[in-house]
C-alpha cells in the first residue's frame, strides 16, 4: 500500500510540477533556455536538481519545492536587472569575450586562460567552414562558448551588394493556411482578407481551403500552396 501510495504521489508531482516548470521557463526568458551564459546554467542546473529531488523522494515537502523553484525564477530575474543597470558589476556573473586568432595567428595566452586546446579551435572553425587559419583575420570565443569568425576580406563570400545586385526586403512568407485552416489574424495583419485569399485559391485552381495543408504569403503577394495528401516519388530516399 505505501509503494502505491509513494507512485501515486509521484505520479501527482510531475503532473503539478511539469506545468510549473514550462511557465517559470517563459518568465525567465528565451536566454535561459538557449545558449546559455554562466550564470544562466548554473540557475538551470540548481532548477533541475530541485525538481528531480522532488518527484523522486516523495518525503520531500512539495511545498518547498514550488517555493524554491519561484525563488530561484525570481533570483536569476534580479540578476538580470542588476547586470543591465551595472554592467560592471554584471561582469561578475558572466564570462568576458576572449580573442583567440588575430591575422591567422593563434594566441596561446588567451586561450591558456579560458582553456581551450589548439584542437578545440580548429574544430570550431571547420564548423564555420573554415579549414585555413591563414585565413582568420579575427576569432573571438563568445561568453556563451561559440566562435565568432572575421575572415580577411578576400577570402569573404561575395554579397550582392558587392556586384550591385539589390533585391527588395520584405521576401518571405506569411502562413494564411495551416492544415486546411484559415490564419484571419495573420491574413489582417498583412492588410488582406479571407475573400481575396479565396479569390486568389480559385483564379490558380489551387481548391477550397479544406484541401490544402498549406499556403503562404509573400511581401510580394504570392501564393504558395501545398496541398493535403500529396503523393510524390521524385523525393530523395534519405533515410537512416
Amino acid at each position: 500500500m505505501d509503494i502505491l501510495m509513494d507512485s501515486l504521489k509521484v505520479i501527482f508531482r510531475i503532473a503539478t510540477i511539469l506545468p510549473l516548470m514550462l511557465a517559470i521557463g517563459l518568465y525567465m526568458g528565451k536566454r535561459s533556455i538557449g545558449e546559455l551564459p554562466v550564470f544562466d546554467f548554473l540557475v538551470v542546473l540548481v532548477f533541475g536538481a530541485v525538481v528531480g529531488a522532488d518527484i523522486a523522494d516523495p518525503k520531500i515537502d512539495h511545498v518547498h519545492t514550488v517555493i524554491a523553484m519561484i525563488a530561484i525564477a525570481l533570483l536569476q530575474k534580479l540578476i538580470i536587472k542588476v547586470k543591465l543597470k551595472n554592467p560592471k558589476l554584471g561582469k561578475l556573473f558572466t564570462f568576458e569575450p576572449t580573442v583567440v586568432m588575430y591575422q591567422g595567428t593563434f594566441l596561446k595566452k588567451n586561450m591558456k586562460r579560458i582553456q581551450y586546446s589548439v584542437d578545440n579551435i580548429l574544430q570550431m572553425l571547420r564548423e564555420k567552414d573554415v579549414f585555413h587559419t591563414s585565413d582568420v583575420e579575427l576569432a573571438i570565443v563568445e561568453a556563451n562558448g561559440q566562435l565568432s569568425v572575421k575572415l580577411y576580406p578576400g577570402k569573404e563570400g561575395i554579397l550582392r551588394e558587392d556586384m550591385q545586385i539589390y533585391k527588395a526586403g520584405n521576401d518571405y512568407e506569411i502562413p494564411v493556411i495551416l492544415d486546411g485552416r484559415v490564419q484571419r489574424d495573420l491574413l489582417e495583419r498583412i492588410g488582406k482578407t479571407e475573400q481575396w485569399l479565396l479569390n486568389e485559391l480559385h483564379t490558380t485552381g489551387k481548391g477550397d481551403v479544406s484541401e490544402i495543408f498549406y499556403a503562404g504569403v509573400t511581401g510580394q503577394g504570392e501564393l504558395s500552396v501545398s496541398k493535403k495528401d500529396l503523393q510524390t516519388n521524385d523525393a530523395p530516399p534519405i533515410e537512416h
